[in-house]
Order: structure tokens, then C-alpha cells, then sequence
């Protein structure tokens, strides 16, 4: 799969849209036998009708054409050579409304066609045909009109325009539209198994080890060699599909991809294929065999058999290749997939399913972006927080000297400067795994990248820190504090953000609920200790003779709590740590 700059996002199955896969009209694929590749066959009675604005042409003119009829969805409109309808486009549109139709290139002639521009209702469309010097001598415009995903017309005919002395059009044998033949198929007895897993066939389940007859959550694979044919199961939890692909690479493009869609309490087997970060294009049933399906408590079992090379198929890679493979689940309705809400999982390592059988495992989160959260954890949940707790409460504690300075700045110095490398690291990874800037991660790359700023300006800033009793040195605390803080805040909105994105595959809703509890954790802390110091510094000595309050100095006050102090650090850091813990497991188990 090679697209720069993209996840590895599996996009079987980029969200598929309610018209023609196609909702901004981009349907160029389609241009030939203006069919589209929704997978489910046109309907015969026609509700909509193509009109022309007079029935008489020369080349030069410009003829209105109108689509009409009750409200569609999407539409493509041609000029064809009324003797020979399956032939080229003829002539090119001048488009009349641009905020609902749009021109498209068929046939290499730009503007040789027209479709919608979005999926708004609409009731009718019109646009102008310019009539080219070359025109034949007979014209008819034919649409194809989409009222929904499974509900359309195909080349519905427009009454033939001519030109003045042409000789009289007789209709050519009527074609019928392409419609795609339905395999059979039949409903499976039972569940898949695992028995057979790197002995007789090739599998790739999640979580490894699993047994789709056994277990409802198991996500499996399995590919079984049979001569010159391969034995296609595939089983997981899904009410709406499932589906695998073949790359290359661990990027989306030129895949060969395969679809089992939940469609009115049956199952859709599909091929497809993927080019660049376009919508999966579904292709003929013709290179499948002994399809068979089976639903049962929102779990999905598909299996085919086709053949391992199929010479001059376009878009089916030979299975006696090593490929990566992908498995994705996600949402279906009415026959229309969805963009999955999870990452795909990949193989770690390209694999020839023909070759020895193997039972291997596949990841959601590839090893960069698991380093990237890691490293980013490490930093913004326990080095800054160790820090900044030491640097603001234990400098009475840790007042001794340590290599020429007190021990609580070498400490908050060390772990700051932790923090700067460790943020710096982990900023590169996903750059070094996308290849780029991500464009589908939301707000948390920017986020990142402000951390980022301010995680390398922090320790410049420190550099240049006044002597202690420079006029300046109180500017330079605020400013210190107030850039920190600013960072920890940021630094953990995106770890907030990040922790949903598909692409670190994190489960479940724990993980909110866990980073709330280190945030609320952290803060109990400093407030606890902010009470302690203040009732410290509130101390008081009142002596009977004279009634005269008098206030303990502030290092004294501070030097009675050391126990307690030493005592909240030591739980404090081992409660960082937990959470730290709790994340890293998840992050390496994915």
C-alpha cells in the first residue's frame, strides 16, 4: 500500500457514501457502462426522465438537457451516438448550476460528462451540451440516476436530438444494461475453527491463540491451499462487516481487499480493490467460488474459495506472493459500509499464505506510534510531574548539596531536561511513520506541537535565568512557572486526544477514565501539599507577657514538615508510577 504521508489505515474502508460509494460525484470509473459499483443489480422501472430542449442540432449548438424527477441523490449524464450507444462520449457540457453538478473527463475528453457535485436531494438538473464540428449525425443523452445506495436507474435514454439533414435514425437493437450476476451461495452449518492453525492451513488471529468456535470476540483469518485453489474463512464480532486486504506495504493503495457486508440479514462477499485513499471499488463475483456465510449473535463467518493466480484479472494479486495482511471491522447499513472506528490490525511481517502454514498474530498499533505514546507518557505523566512537585515543595528537604548544588534543583534539572529529550524523540516518530504531517489525527498533532515548543524553550529559558538577587529574577519565575504550566496543561489535553485515535488502538473506556484518575491524582497532591505548607508558614508563637503574635520564619515552618513531605513524595511517586504502568501494559499488549 503506498501512499506518503498516511496511516496504515487499512481504509477497507474509508466510509463508502450514499451515492455510488461517491457522494461528491467523483464517479469517472463509472464512465463506460455508466454503472455503479454499488454491488447490487439496477432497477427496472424508471422514475425519472432525461428531456431535451429541441430535437434538432448543428454542430456549434448548444442544447439544454435536463434530468428530472422524483428526489435522487446522485446522477451521471452522457452524450452518446444514438447508432452506437456503448461507443464513446460525444461532444462536452457547459454546467448551468455548479453548486449541484460538476463536469467530469470520459474517455480522455474532459467535460465529456456531468454528475452531482454533493448528495443533496434534488429534483432535477440541467445542464447545456455543446455540439462538436465532428457530431454524428444522431444523439442521445443517457443518465444514470441514484436515488439511494441499493435504488437506481441505468442509462435512462433521452429522445434522440439529430441533425437537419441527416437521414432518418431507426433504433439499434436495444443492449441491456450490465447487472451484477449474483453468485450463489449458502449459509455455513457452524463456526469456524482453529484446529489446523500452522499445520494445515495459514491463520492470522486476534487475540493469538483464539478459537472463533469457542470464542465470540475472536477476530480470524485463515487461508487453505487446495491445488491451484485457496480456502478462504473469515470470522470476527461484527453486526456490519468484516474485511481483509493484501499490500505490499503497510500503507493503503493498490490493495487487494475482500468485503463481508451484513446486508438484510444476509452477507455480501465482495472483492475490491484500493487505490490510493479512494473509496474501496468493488468488484465482479466472477473470481470467487463456493461462497458461504453464517450470523449469529452479532458475530459474522464468511469463506470462499478462488483461484491462488488469476493472469489478467485486474486489481487480484497472486496469493503465492508475500503480502501484509489486513483485518478491519465496522459499521454497515443497508448494504453500505463504513469507515472502520478502529485501527486495522496488521501482521508485523509480509507473509505468503500458500507457503508453510503459520499461525501469526497482527497488531493495531504499529511499533513507532507505540514508542511515540510511551516515550510522551514517560515525559508528561511522571518526570514533569516528579519535577515541578520537587522544585515547588521539597527545597527545605532536599536542601543539601549534591555536585555543587542543592539537591532538589539537580533533581528538578535532571528530570526537566528528561522530559525536553523525551518529548523530542517521541515528536518524530509519527513523522517518521507517516511519512509527513497527518491530516486525519484532529487537534492533537497541534497540540504536540506546542508542547514541543515549549518543552525545548523551558530549559533555553533556564539557561538564561538571573542570579538570585537580580531585579529580574521575579520575572523570570513567573515566566518559568507560567510556561510550565501552560506545557502540562497542553501536554495532557493531548494525551487525552491522543489516547482515542484509532491508530494507538487503546481499548475500551478505561483509558478516559484511568488519565482522569492520574490528573486527579496529581493535583490532590499539590493542593495537599499547598494546605501543608501554607498552615506551616501560618504558624505562630504568642508570647503571654506581651499578646504579641509573632510568625515563624518560612524555612523553619517548612523544615517541621519534612516527614510528612518525604512520606507524600514516596506515595506520590509510586501512584505515578502505577498509572505509568497501567498505560505502558495496554501500549505493549496492543
Amino acid at each position: 500500500m503506498a501512499a506518503p504521508g498516511r496511516p496504515a489505515a487499512l481504509l477497507l474502508l474509508l466510509r463508502l457514501g450514499l451515492v455510488a460509494a461517491f457522494p461528491n460525484g467523483r464517479v469517472t470509473e463509472s464512465c463506460g457502462d455508466m454503472v455503479p459499483r454499488h454491488g447490487h443489480p439496477p432497477r427496472p422501472d424508471p422514475k425519472h426522465s432525461v428531456a431535451v430542449a429541441r430535437t434538432t442540432f448543428s454542430p456549434g449548438d448548444q442544447i439544454e438537457v435536463a434530468v428530472s424527477g422524483p428526489e435522487f441523490k446522485g446522477f451521471l449524464l452522457e452524450a452518446r451516438n444514438a447508432e452506437d450507444p456503448s461507443g464513446a462520449p460525444v461532444g462536452s457540457f457547459t454546467l448551468i448550476d455548479k453548486e449541484a453538478s460538476q463536469l467530469l473527463t470520459c474517455g480522455g475528453k474532459e467535460g465529456s460528462a456531468v454528475s452531482h457535485s454533493n448528495a443533496h436531494k434534488k429534483t432535477a438538473v440541467k445542464v447545456l451540451w455543446d455540439a462538436p464540428h465532428s457530431a454524428p449525425n444522431h444523439v442521445q443523452f443517457l443518465a444514470t440516476v441514484v436515488e439511494k445506495y441499493k435504488s437506481y436507474w441505468v442509462r435512462l435514454p433521452s429522445p434522440v436530438i439529430s441533425q437537419p439533414k441527416a437521414p432518418p435514425f431507426s433504433t439499434p437493437a436495444a443492449t441491456p444494461a450490465p447487472s451484477p450476476a449474483l453468485p450463489a451461495a449458502s449459509v455455513l452449518s457452524g463456526p469456524f475453527s482453529a484446529a489446523g492453525c500452522g499445520s494445515s492451513k495459514f491463520c492470522v488471529r486476534s487475540p493469538s491463540a483464539c478459537d472463533p468456535a469457542a470464542e465470540h470476540a475472536c477476530l480470524f483469518l485463515s487461508f487453505t491451499p487446495d491445488g491451484r485453489s485457496v480456502t478462504v474463512e473469515l470470522s470476527g464480532p461484527s453486526k456490519g462487516y468484516l474485511s481483509f486486504a493484501l499490500s505490499h506495504d503497510r500503507w493503503m493503495g493498490d490493495d487487494d481487499a475482500y468485503l463481508c457486508i451484513h446486508d438484510n440479514q444476509a452477507v455480501s462477499i465482495r472483492p475490491a480493490h484500493l487505490t490510493g485513499r479512494s473509496h474501496p471499488a468493488l468488484d465482479s463475483w466472477d473470481t470467487l467460488e463456493a461462497v458461504a456465510w453464517r450470523l449469529e449473535d452479532g458475530g459474522m463467518q464468511c469463506s470462499f474459495r478462488r483461484d491462488i493466480a488469476l493472469p489478467g484479472v485486474k486489481g487480484r494479486f497472486d496469493l503465492n506472493t508475500s503480502y501484509y495482511i489486513f483485518l478491519a471491522t465496522g459499521a454497515a447499513e443497508d448494504g453500505k459500509i463504513y469507515r472502520h472506528s478502529q485501527q486495522p490490525l496488521i501482521t508485523y511481517e509480509r507473509h505468503d499464505v500458500t507457503g508453510d502454514p503459520q499461525d501469526v498474530g497482527a497488531s493495531g498499533a504499529q511499533p513507532l506510534l507505540r514508542a511515540h505514546g510511551a516515550l510522551m507518557l514517560v515525559g508528561w505523566m511522571t518526570t514533569v510531574s516528579v519535577g515541578v512537585i520537587v522544585a515547588r515543595f521539597f527545597k527545605p528537604v532536599l536542601s543539601r548539596p549534591l555536585f555543587g548544588e542543592a539537591a532538589w534543583f539537580q533533581v528538578h534539572r535532571a528530570l526537566m531536561l528528561l522530559t525536553s529529550v523525551l518529548t523530542c524523540i517521541a515528536f518524530v516518530l509519527p513523522f517518521l511513520y507517516r511519512r509527513g504531517w497527518s491530516r486525519h489525527a484532529g487537534y492533537h498533532p497541534y497540540l504536540g506541537c506546542v508542547v514541543l515548543a515549549l518543552a525545548v524553550l523551558q530549559p533555553l529559558l533556564a539557561v538564561l535565568r538571573p542570579a538570585l538577587n537580580d531585579p529580574r529574577r521575579q520575572l523570570f519565575n513567573w515566566t518559568h512557572w507560567g510556561l510550565g504550566t501552560v506545557a502540562r496543561i497542553v501536554a495532557v489535553a493531548a494525551m487525552f486526544l491522543g489516547m482515542d485515535l484509532p491508530e494507538l488502538a487503546l481499548p475500551g473506556p478505561w483509558k478516559t477514565y484511568t488519565m482522569l484518575g492520574f490528573v486527579a491524582w496529581h493535583v490532590g497532591t499539590e493542593v495537599l501539599l499547598e494546605v501543608h505548607s501554607y498552615r506551616l508558614s501560618r504558624k505562630v508563637e504568642i508570647l503571654d507577657d506581651t499578646r504579641i503574635q509573632i510568625m515563624q520564619p518560612f524555612t523553619m515552618a517548612e523544615a517541621e514538615g519534612h516527614g510528612f513531605k518525604k512520606a507524600v513524595l514516596a506515595v506520590y511517586v509510586c501512584g505515578n508510577v502505577t498509572f505509568l504502568v497501567i498505560f505502558l501494559s495496554a501500549v505493549s499488549h496492543l
